[in-house]
């Protein structure tokens, strides 16, 4: 529902080129025109673009070091869960609060900052892609993230609570159904 302006999308290629980080950045078939000419090209070593990938088979893959993200809810959720550090790039909606979470409530992860205009600047961005990757702060934001990895794992486990809210659940449909019989 959110899409990228042309100047948002350069500032973003920017900062991928200028930060030096290796990265997969999935744009839309359709946004696909908005990328830089010269982008494509020149960054062939560092990184891939592509129009689609499996979002949590790449965020489970152990090469991932961080994730950029508008911070909606299921993004949010399957980086938590995951252990994957992220930076938060929200637009609108719970994807403020998300990104608030995930910086100053779970601690994995750092939010970037608009400027006056509303765009997150190449900057900017670098600046959180180190402190996550490469910082002292990002050694905090790792230990978090593994940390919330492991909490949801033990949830869904056998016997966590999750996995005894679901059987309730269950529970509570089937006494139902056998009511309506």
């Amino acid at each position: 529902m959110v899409s990228l302006t042309e100047e948002e999308t350069e500032e973003i290629a920017r900062a991928l080129e200028e930060s030096n980080l290796h990265y997969l950045w999935i744009v839309r078939e359709t946004e696909q025109k908005k990328l830089p000419k010269w982008f494509l090209e020149s960054n062939k070593e560092k990184g891939m673009v592509v129009t689609w990938c499996n979002q949590l088979e790449m965020l489970a893959h152990p090469a991932v070091g961080c994730f950029v993200t508008h911070c909606g809810w299921n993004s949010t959720l399957e980086g938590l869960s995951l252990g994957v550090p992220m930076v938060g790039v929200p637009k609108w909606a719970d994807q403020l609060t998300d990104a608030k979470f995930v910086e100053e409530i779970w601690g994995i992860g750092v939010r970037a900052k608009e400027d006056e205009e509303g765009v997150v600047r190449r900057e900017e961005l670098i600046k959180c892609l180190k402190e996550v990757m490469e910082g002292e702060r990002g050694k905090d934001i790792k230990s978090n993230a593994n940390k919330w990895k492991e909490l949801a794992k033990k949830a869904i486990s056998e016997g966590g609570s999750s996995d005894e809210c679901i059987n309730k659940f269950v529970q509570h449909l089937m006494a139902l159904v056998e009511q309506i019989n």
